[in-house]
């Protein structure tokens, strides 16, 4: 018997495939974190503080270090983008594509690993709703079921265990994010 999302302990990992119909075993990973904020509030913080939740260090960005920002450009079509200075010289990543931009409701973007090819993409939507706490906010991260098996970006993990690992990934961010919303 499968356990309703909503049961599972703030930043627990749901690795499977409830989001939509069409979604492929070992296509998605979902994260649910409560956060003590209205979901308007939750939305600000998610996008406008990102550089201030969002951890640092090689697994969770690709600038070296301490150094660098991550932003998101408030509107459809922006950019999900880290910006450091490497070697003298400002570099940007362009993690992805907004896609969904409904303050307090929803975000949705492109997401594209630095090790992927031309063409390759997965997409990450955020949800924000209301509970009696405050907000309850999802991150459902799709398409991995599109890159092949022996992808880099897979770290030699098959499908299950990979999904496990990126819903882990996630979590740890989520954990940092409920964090700023308790203002730490």
């Amino acid at each position: 018997m499968r356990k309703n999302p909503a049961s599972r302990p703030p930043g627990r990992v749901a690795s499977d495939s409830r989001v939509s119909a069409a979604a492929k075993p070992g296509d998605q990973a979902r994260v649910t974190v409560s956060v003590a904020v209205p979901p308007a509030e939750a939305f600000r913080i998610f996008t406008e503080e990102i550089e201030l939740w969002w951890r640092r260090g090689p697994r969770y960005r690709n600038a070296p270090g301490e150094a660098g920002i991550i932003a998101i450009e408030p509107h459809v079509g922006g950019r999900v983008f880290e910006s450091f200075v490497l070697n003298g010289a400002e570099t940007v990543v362009q993690l992805g594509t907004v896609q969904v931009w409904q303050p307090g409701v929803c975000l949705a973007f492109e997401w594209r690993n630095s090790n992927f090819a031309p063409g390759e993409r997965t997409e990450v939507e955020v949800r924000f709703e209301p509970s009696a706490g405050g907000t309850r906010v999802t991150v459902t991260h799709r398409g991995w079921s599109t890159l092949r098996a022996d992808h880099p970006a897979r770290h030699g993990l098959e499908a299950a265990a990979f999904i496990r690992m990126n819903g882990l990934w996630w979590g740890d961010l989520l954990g940092s994010l409920r964090l700023r919303c308790r203002g730490d």
